[in-house]
């Protein structure tokens, strides 16, 4: 595929998926990365923790990629800069906020020298090749939420970013309408768009409406001890948590190192100016328990965040029976039951358990159709791409703004090829975009045979079969059987004298040279096995033959 006078956009991740952000936008022959971020891994990756998109069509157009702009400082966004910035080698852009994150996960990772990081003022236009670029401010669940404004020759791009509308964000000014309806009058070739919420018939919510529900809901647990979770990239959160604890005149305690970074980076950016002082861990049990608000990490149910360990009594801060937890955040679809679980073992402690299906403790970060149909009318676009968002998500949107006026919108998903001008939009073709996944200190692709296999074992077990063999084929001694996970017990002992039997009479079955062959005499023996194991289990087990010459 070798570019012509024309704009191009690729999604190589968060277009089908929610998460996973990295999209590419092509102008007359050079790339633009927009975000580069990773998910969080699900069972079907067994040993697994993050999911990464597979790079390989811009690493190899790399002469051509001019720059990687970040839009705001979420895992999904800039996760997985610290695994590929250095390979890519191209500079990075952020504002303040991000930039500092981003450092400090380039620092962890010893390549700080090796990747250039640029901080951008939100409201300085700067070029790169092709491309200008700007920030334009939008209310997020994070500090500095972003849209991007992406000039071109063959037309502007607005690229949201995650954003929703809120009249009272708490953390920094977003764009107001004049100012998106300025950018709409300029004229706007394709807006970009988050679809996260479109199925929400309401407005997401603003901050505002927040605080004065955590005011209430703190405000009303006299003589308790309330811990407060969410997500710690959440500033304005932060900020609304400390103005609370110091109306309901509770000392303010942080457990959780993803919160220490957050609050020590906002600072450091101007935010979170008059945070009360913190009473450490350690000491929050001296707090008389009507006294103590604790802001904990581990909403999503992380099982070694300070949450899990509070409601497992391995931390230094305690709840007691008629305690309260506040989930002041919402379920990330994947994770209900590990959330469900830490619940279940609060609720089991006689601690009370208030989310915001009980109380409006929280609201999302994303816009509802309401504000996507109000920045539709402001943007005025040519063309609408849904992106951040499932499928359904993303169809949704598409309809919803051709519903509402814009003259053309296109569904596309990760590896699609779409040309927005000239002529846009129309599909080109659809180009790899798979995942990766890290596994401990190794980056290797989600497909490949190590993942399938461990998914197969953790699915259906392995039983390993040893053997010795003359050079005639005949056995030197019995076969050896053992296995790891095929949930037997009481008849495993059978289990294995009939496995050793059916391996034996495999090998004796073999005529002529095949006896000979190692193997086919290896897989004769698996497939005696596997029929055994499959007979006693049900399952498929993986077996694994282990082969020797005597």
């Amino acid at each position: 595929m070798k570019p012509a006078k024309e704009l191009l956009f690729l999604a190589l991740g968060g277009s089908g998926e929610i998460g996973m952000n990295v999209n590419l936008y092509c102008c007359d022959g050079k790339w633009l990365m927009v975000d580069l971020g990773m998910t969080f891994a699900d069972p079907y990756y067994p040993g697994i923790d993050l999911v990464f998109a597979d790079l390989d069509f811009i690493e190899q157009r790399l002469d051509d990629l001019v720059g990687i702009v970040l839009t705001h400082a979420h895992e999904d966004h800039i996760g997985a800069v610290p695994y590929f910035a250095q390979d890519l080698g191209v500079p990075l852009y952020a504002t303040p906020f991000t930039a500092k994150l981003v450092h400090e996960k380039l620092v962890e990772a010893g390549i700080e020298d090796e990747v250039e990081l640029n901080v951008i003022d939100h409201l300085d236009r700067f070029e790169l090749g092709p491309f200008g670029i700007r920030y334009v401010p939008l209310a997020h669940s994070i500090a500095e939420g972003n849209a991007l404004l992406i000039d071109t020759p063959h037309g502007k791009i607005f690229h949201t970013g995650d954003w929703k509308l809120d009249d009272e964000p708490r953390i920094g000014t977003p764009a107001t309408e004049e100012e998106l309806t300025a950018i709409g009058d300029e004229g706007v070739l394709a807006l970009v768009c988050d679809s996260t919420n479109v199925f929400n018939p309401k407005p997401s919510g603003s901050e505002g409406e927040v605080r004065a529900g955590l005011l209430e809901a703190v405000g009303a647990q006299k003589g308790r001890r309330v811990v407060v979770t969410t997500f710690a990239s959440n500033v304005a959160r932060l900020q609304t948590l400390g103005e609370v604890a110091e109306a309901t005149n509770r000392k303010l305690c942080v457990a959780g190192r993803s919160l220490d970074r957050i609050i020590r980076v906002a600072q450091s950016c101007g935010y979170l100016k008059n945070f009360p002082d913190l009473v450490h861990m350690d000491d929050a049990m001296d707090i008389p328990r009507g006294e103590l608000l604790v802001l904990a990490t581990g909403g999503q149910g992380e099982p070694r965040a300070a949450l899990a360990r509070i409601a497992g009594d391995q931390h230094p801060v305690r709840l007691e029976k008629g305690d309260v937890v506040l989930f002041s955040s919402r379920q990330i679809p994947g994770n209900e039951l590990a959330i469900g679980r830490i619940q279940n073992v609060l609720v089991e402690k006689g601690v009370r358990i208030v989310t915001d299906r009980q109380s409006m403790i929280h609201v999302s970060g994303h816009p509802g159709r309401p504000e996507l149909v109000a920045l539709y009318d402001w943007i005025r676009p040519e063309i609408l791409v849904p992106v951040h968002g499932e499928i359904r998500h993303m169809a949704e949107q598409a309809q919803l703004g051709l519903d509402e006026g814009i003259p053309k919108a296109i569904l596309q998903k990760n590896g699609d090829l779409i040309r927005l001008a000239p002529d846009g939009p129309k599909k080109l073709s659809e180009e790899r975009a798979g995942r990766l996944v890290l596994d401990g200190d190794i980056i290797a692709p989600a497909d490949g045979e190590g993942v399938v296999a461990r998914r197969k074992l953790s699915q259906n077990g392995l039983i390993t079969a040893a053997l010795a063999v003359r050079h005639d084929g005949q056995l030197v001694s019995d076969v050896e059987v053992a296995s790891i996970g095929i949930p037997l017990d009481e008849d495993m002992e059978a289990f294995v004298a009939e496995a050793k039997v059916e391996a034996a009479q495999a090998v004796k079955g073999l005529k002529g040279d095949r006896k000979r062959d190692r193997v086919a005499v290896a897989e004769a023996v698996r497939l005696a096995v596997r029929r055994t194991g499959q007979r006693w289990s049900g399952k498929k087990p993986v077996v694994q033959v282990l082969l020797r010459e005597s």
